[in-house]
Formats: structure tokens, C-alpha cells, sequence
């Protein structure tokens, strides 16, 4: 977060803040002139501030040509336009409670055309800064209830956000181990750590019950610890804890019995009581050790209470938030030790990479009802989010200090809701990604300076598609500056936005470009590879058709493939690799697939990868040929742009002029056996529990059970351990030597993966 305000070595007072606060809006208030509404969730010492704005950007926007009475040979297939478009941002700001008064002069200063009269508030100091808050924004304040915004936000975020939960691991070589979010949320857990305890149960989206809690919490550490070391800060007294022995204060089993208790199955190590040593040792113990000693003492009560409550109720899922948490190292370690022992091990401890702001997030949707922004599906914008800082000890409280003062969290409304692949075998165990960058040190490094070398190039596209704009090139530098020291924050912090991989590398730089108005940088070269690709279709449709059966089917197979070769996201093609595939040949489950006898599928699912060769050369000869079997055909395209992928909005036109030239396509589309869809997604990978909810009910409906995923990105990168209920066909051209060279073949290498489900 360095870029955005600085980390220095400060005592953490006014200045450091007037360093950030002086900083254009855009950085830290983003969006601020066009808020409309607004929630704030003040605690003992740091204020979440959310608030709801549009957000105008551009968009690249195609427009078939009226072709009547002209000679279409000289035609492009389409014509581009960029346009204006108003979206919506939910916008997520954390500071410290000190600068309260500075923040909300600037937020006043910057308002614009915010049309609330209502500000919602949440959170102990709701009540303490009611009076200044109304008087610096002219806004009435409306109080909300903690626990029910704190539920209704944890509902939201893990809905949202794929990657929003994590266990902590401090001993293994990833501190975090990214949960896979299952389709149901309910029923789990909520245990809140603030100054005391509440633990909540949560069965559905408006039910939930208090169920428990204890006193002893958040604030008794703060307020013995103070007693113990004269400690006054939270921060510090865990820095303290951090490099503290316990086992110097506390008495373990093996003091008491000489070693283990075997009777009772009871490790030597284990404590015995908590501070025991002190009312029998004659000597002075250092503020380290009390600080550690009093951490678990509080953690293992507020671990064995959370584990009997879960057990009382039936409960496997079990989150932790709370001022007590905040993504300190030395409290989720102590508390994922005692949920593990307690539990003994059937229960497992697990955190929010966005716990701080749940109250902020719960606040504004309860201000936010009369437009349900639950029947919407959100999406965390990368390039303005902040991620999850580094938990290491090392961080001194200064630095910790200064993190919380500039912390900020976006979520982009997306235009359709989106849902679980109904073919899913168990969407519950579903994981996209075929490569974990988090854990697989080797293939990060690997990737994040495939990244970093890819850039310029990437820069250069963006420019060469505005020729007419004056700016092109300084947006497209501060796109460089920006997703750079995104790639360098992520060698550091490789968990700053869950788990790492190829796919969300590759989603933050599209969220970068599109923050600096870049939405389709290969507009053009997809538009011109379009057209001459349309010129070619007859002939290879007539090529196609002069082959015997058994033939035509490989020469299908292998048009596809070949295809797929003209990526330009692939590396092998910006640098030149020798491209030597004429003479690759198709193993035998390739045979299979395509000489099977028997009747055909009733409906396939294709999601296309590439614009130009790819889906009018190599898709399109397929989909005509499943056609003319009697198969019904879903063609799913991505809704954005994403690289040279072909988008939805020019599938409709390429298909179209295909269809004038070819009768089988053109009679498919009018008697809807072939579909267009968009899948929701602009990306140039897939996940397939984040799909259009359209095209998962037309999947549904057509009683689909033949399901083809073409592409690198959306075959290998993702997908290639994806289980379907469904016969499933992976097929793609593998473009980068050292991703060949990790799955055991060489570059240009064949991926044709024909699966069919086990009984």
C-alpha cells in the first residue's frame, strides 16, 4: 500500500494522516463527487466508512454495418465505438478513529452529488460521534444494530467474494489456506471478539440467534495486559505477545506430573494453569511472556466456547471476527490451536479477509434495502482494493498503525446475477484453478515475471487501440505504474486477494485497464482478424464437406485446434516460438469421441476462446457439424472484453454473417437449435460457479449433456480437474513452454480430454 500513501517511520500522529488525506480523491475517496449513499461503522478505534457511487467509464461497443446493396468483400464485419457507461461501486474506506474529524472536513469538501439525507451508523462509537458526524455532513444519522450488520455483511462477502475465506496456518510455508466457498452459506457460526464475546448462530439470510458469549474477551487482554506490562495500546501488547514465551509463566502438565498424563491422554506440553508459575517463582517475568501467557489463556476459554456451541448445534463452520482479530498473526494462531484441540481437529477455525469492514458493509445494505442490492451479484475490483496486508510479527505497531489509517476495499456491481454450473458433479469441492500460485513457489516466480516482461507489450496495445486520443499514452502509463506495483506487492504478499493463480493475475490487469479507460485494447485486431477469417469460411466449408465421414471428423478436430493456436495472450506467440503442429497427432480418446457410435447428444455447451480463425474457422465448422448430427448447440461467449477472446456482442454478428453464407446455420438459428449466450463473465479464464444465471437456466432447459471448453485459459489454466455430471470434452493448443514443460509435453502440445462421468 506504499504507493498510495507511504509507510514511514513516524509515530503514527497527524502528519503521517495529512499525507494520505492530502492526496487527490481519486486515490483514497474514489469516486467521492458521485456517492449517493452512505454507512459508517465506528468501533474502539477504527472507523469503516461505505459508500455507494456511479462510476463512468468506457466501454468498446460493435455495430453491424448494413450490408444491403454493397459488395461485402471490402467491408469490415462491424464497426467499433466507444461509449460512455454508468456502473455501479460499492466503496469501502478504513482509517483511525484519531483522524475522524480530518476525514469527514474532506468527505464534506468533495461531495457532490450526493442525493441521501441519511447516513447509517454502526458500531460502539455510533453513539459517541453521532452529534459531530450530522454536523460536519449536514446528514441525520440512523443508528443500526451491531450484531445484525455484522451478519448481514459476513452473508454479503461470502456470497461475493470467492476467496474470502481462509484457516491460518503460521507453521506451514502459505500463513493462508484459501477455503473454497460452498454454494450454500447456512448454517454457520459467527463468533465475535470485540470487548467481550457474542456468539451468534446463523441459519439463513434473516434468521440468526445469539446463542452464547463470555466477558472474557478482546478487552480483558487489553485491559489486564495494561495491568501486567503498562502496555496502553492493543497493537503493542500483541507485538509484546508475539516474541513472548508462555511456557516461561504458565505451568504445563509436565511441570505438574513430570510429564505427559497419560491417563488422561494429556501431552506433557499441554497447560496446566494459566500464569502458574508466577504465584510460585520467586522472580520477576518479562512483559513478553505475561503478554503471551494472557493471549492464550484468553484464546483457549474463547476457543473451548466456540467449539462446545458448535458441537451443542451441529455446526462444522465456524467464523472469527472482531476488533480481537483484525489479521493479527499471534491471535489466529492462538485461536486456531485451541478450535484444533478442542476439537480435535473436526472443527476448523476460519477468518475473513475482509472481517474489518463487515459492520460498514452490513450498515449500508440495511440503508440499502429499498434496492436490494442482494438480488445483484458483486465482484471485488482489484485495481482498487487495497488486499490483505502481510500478518508477519516483524511489522512494528507503528507500521501496523499506519496500515489501518489507509485501507480501502471496492466491489463492482455486475450487470446479471451469476450462479453454479448446473453440471457441476459437486460444486462444493469445485476448484478452478489448475495451478496454485500461493502455494507453488517455483511456478509464482515463474509467472509473476512472465507478467512483468508481458507488460510493455500490453502498454503498447493499449495505446496503438486509441490512435485518436491525446491522452492514450499517459492513461496507459499510470496503467503501467498501477498493475506493476500490483505484481510487486503480490511477490510479497502473494495472499493480498486469495489464493494466487494465472487467472486472477490475469483479472487484475483487465481491472487495470479498465481503470484508466482501456475496455478492449484488441478491438481492432479483433475486428480485422474477424473479417478476413469470414472470408475464408466458405471455402473450408466446402473443403470440409468434400471428406469422407471419418475423415471430416479429424479435420474438424484439428481446425479447431489449430485455431486455438492464434491467441494473443499467449507468450509463445508474442516471441516468436517455431510453430511446427501440422504433424501432431490425436491419441486414441480423441478417436473415441469422434467415431462414437450411438445417438447423438441431445444438446452441447461450447464456451469459445479466441475471436478471428479460432471461433469462425475452427468453432464454427464444429458447431455446424453437431448441428447436422441433430444435436442442439449453446455457443456461451464471454459478456466483456478479455485480451483476443471473442466477446458475446460479436459472436451475434459474426454469426449472422455466417449464417448468410450457410443454410445449415442460419435454419439452426431460426428454429433455436443453436443459441448465443454470454457467460458473465470477462475474463480470459473460467470459472464455472460464477456463470450467467441465464445460461445456467438454458442449460437446464435444453437438458444439456455434452459440455466443450476450448482454450488454454479456460481448459488448462482452469478447468483441466474440472468434474462434470455431464461427457465433457477439454481440448486446447498448449502456448507456453513452461507450462508444457510442467504438464509433460512441448510447446504446441495437444490437450484433447475427453471425460466421461463415473456411475
Amino acid at each position: 500500500m506504499a504507493e498510495r500513501g507511504g509507510r514511514g517511520t513516524s509515530s503514527g500522529g497527524a502528519s503521517s494522516l495529512d499525507k494520505s488525506i492530502t492526496l487527490p480523491p481519486d486515490e483514497i475517496f474514489r469516486n467521492l463527487e458521485n456517492a449517493k449513499s452512505f454507512a459508517i461503522d465506528i468501533g474502539g478505534s477504527l472507523t469503516k466508512l461505505a459508500y455507494y457511487s456511479t462510476v463512468q467509464h468506457k466501454v468498446a461497443r460493435v455495430r453491424s454495418f448494413d450490408y444491403s446493396g454493397k459488395d461485402i468483400e471490402h467491408e469490415s464485419p462491424y464497426e467499433i465505438t466507444v461509449q460512455e457507461e454508468i456502473t455501479a461501486r460499492l466503496h469501502f474506506i478504513k482509517f483511525e478513529n484519531t483522524y475522524i474529524e480530518t476525514c469527514l472536513d474532506f468527505i464534506k469538501d468533495h461531495l457532490v452529488n450526493t442525493e441521501t439525507k441519511v447516513i447509517k451508523a454502526t458500531g460502539g462509537g455510533a453513539y459517541k460521534f453521532k452529534d459531530l458526524i450530522e454536523k460536519k455532513l449536514g446528514l441525520k444519522v440512523n443508528k443500526e444494530d451491531v450484531m445484525t450488520c455484522l451478519i448481514k455483511g459476513c452473508n454479503f462477502v461470502l456470497k461475493n467474494i470467492p476467496h474470502e475465506v481462509f484457516a491460518y496456518q503460521k507453521d506451514s510455508e502459505t500463513e493462508f489456506r484459501f477455503q473454497t466457498n460452498h454454494p450454500n452459506i447456512f448454517p454457520y457460526l459467527l463468533v465475535n471478539i470485540g470487548s467481550g464475546v457474542s456468539i451468534v448462530k446463523v441459519e439463513t439470510e434473516d434468521k440468526f440467534e445469539w446463542i452464547g458469549g463470555s466477558s472474557i474477551g478482546g478487552g480483558t487482554f487489553w485491559g489486564l495486559g495494561a495491568l501486567l506490562t503498562k502496555t496502553k495500546k492493543f497493537d503493542e501488547l500483541l507485538q509484546l505477545a508475539s516474541k513472548g514465551k508462555h511456557t516461561n509463566v504458565d505451568m504445563l502438565v509436565k511441570d505438574v506430573y513430570g510429564g505427559a498424563y497419560q491417563t488422561l491422554g494429556l501431552s506433557g506440553n499441554l497447560i496446566a494453569s494459566s500464569f502458574g508459575k508466577s504465584a510460585t517463582a520467586d522472580k520477576e517475568f518479562s512483559k513478553d511472556d505475561m503478554a503471551k501467557s494472557l493471549l492464550h489463556m484468553i484464546s483457549n476459554d474463547i476457543g473451548q466456547l466456540a467449539c462446545l456451541y458448535a458441537k451443542l448445534h451441529n455446526l462444522h463452520k465456524i467464523y472469527f471476527g472482531g476488533f480481537f482479530i483484525r489479521g493479527h498473526p499471534v491471535t489466529m494462531r492462538t485461536i486456531t490451536y485451541s478450535i484444533n484441540f478442542f476439537s480435535k481437529g473436526e472443527v476448523q477455525a476460519l477468518f475473513l479477509r475482509h472481517e474489518g469492514y463487515l459492520g460498514a458493509i452490513g450498515a449500508f445494505l440495511k440503508g440499502a434495502e429499498q434496492d436490494n442490492p442482494n438480488q445483484y451479484s458483486w465482484g471485488e475490483n482489484y485495481a482498487g482494493s487495497s488486499g490483505l496486508m502481510s500478518t508477519s510479527p516483524d511489522l512494528s505497531p507503528m507500521q501496523r498503525a499506519r496500515s489501518s489509517t489507509f485501507d480501502m476495499f471496492e466491489m463492482d456491481r455486475l450487470e446479471r446475477p451469476l450462479v453454479n454450473l448446473p453440471l457441476l458433479k459437486d460444486p462444493s469441492t469445485y476448484i478452478p484453478d489448475t495451478v496454485d500460485l500461493t502455494d507453488d513457489t517455483m511456478a509464482r516466480k515463474y509467472w509473476l515475471t512472465c507478467f512483468e516482461e508481458a507488460l510493455d507489450g500490453v502498454v503498447k496495445r493499449a495505446i496503438a487501440s486509441q490512435p485518436d486520443s491525446i491522452d492514450a499514452a499517459e492513461r496507459a502509463e499510470k496503467f503501467r505504474q498501477k498493475y506493476w506495483n500490483k505484481l510487486q506487492t503480490l511477490r510479497q504478499q502473494p495472499f493480498a486477494y486469495g489464493t494466487l493463480t494465472v487467472r486472477s493475475l490475469l483479472d487484475t490487469r483487465e481491472h487495470c485497464l479498465n481503470e484508466f479507460n482501456f475496455p478492449d485494447p484488441y478491438s481492432k485486431v479483433k475486428q480485422k482478424e474477424n473479417g478476413i477469417a469470414l472470408k475464408c469460411f466458405p471455402s473450408v466449408i466446402e473443403s470440409l464437406d468434400s471428406l469422407g465421414w471419418e475423415e471430416r471428423q479429424f479435420a474438424l478436430v484439428k481446425g479447431l485446434l489449430a485455431g486455438n493456436v492464434f491467441d494473443w495472450g499467449a507468450k509463445a506467440l508474442n516471441t516468436n516460438e517455431s510453430l511446427n503442429y501440422e504433424n501432431r497427432k490425436l491419441n486414441p480418446e480423441c478417436t473415441g469421441f469422434l467415431l462414437q457410435e450411438g445417438p447423438p447428444h441431445k444438446c452441447a455447451l461450447i464456451f469459445a476462446d479466441n475471436s478471428g480463425i479460432d471461433i469462425i474457422l475452427g468453432v464454427f465448422p464444429f458447431v455446424r457439424e453437431l448441428l447436422s448430427r441433430g444435436t442442439e448447440v449453446i455457443l456461451a461467449c464471454n459478456s466483456g472484453p478479455a485480451l483476443n477472446d471473442v466477446t458475446y456482442s460479436e459472436s451475434l454478428i459474426v454469426t449472422e454473417r455466417i449464417a448468410a453464407m450457410d443454410p445449415i446455420i442460419q435454419s439452426a438459428l431460426k428454429e433455436e437449435r443453436l443459441l448465443l449466450v454470454q457467460t458473465g463473465s470477462s475474463s480470459p479464464c473460467l470459472d464455472l460457479s460464477r456463470l450467467d444465471k441465464g445460461l445456467a437456466l438454458l442449460v437446464r432447459e435444453r437438458k444439456t449433456d455434452l459440455v466443450i471448453i476450448e482454450g488454454m485459459g479456460r481448459a488448462i489454466h482452469t478447468n483441466y480437474y474440472a468434474a462434470l455430471k455431464c461427457e465433457s470434452l477439454k481440448l486446447a493448443v498448449i502456448k507456453n513452454s513452461w507450462l508444457a514443460d510442467r504438464l509433460g509435453g512441448k510447446i504446441f502440445s495437444v490437450i484433447f480430454k475427453y471425460e466421461v462421468p463415473s456411475e
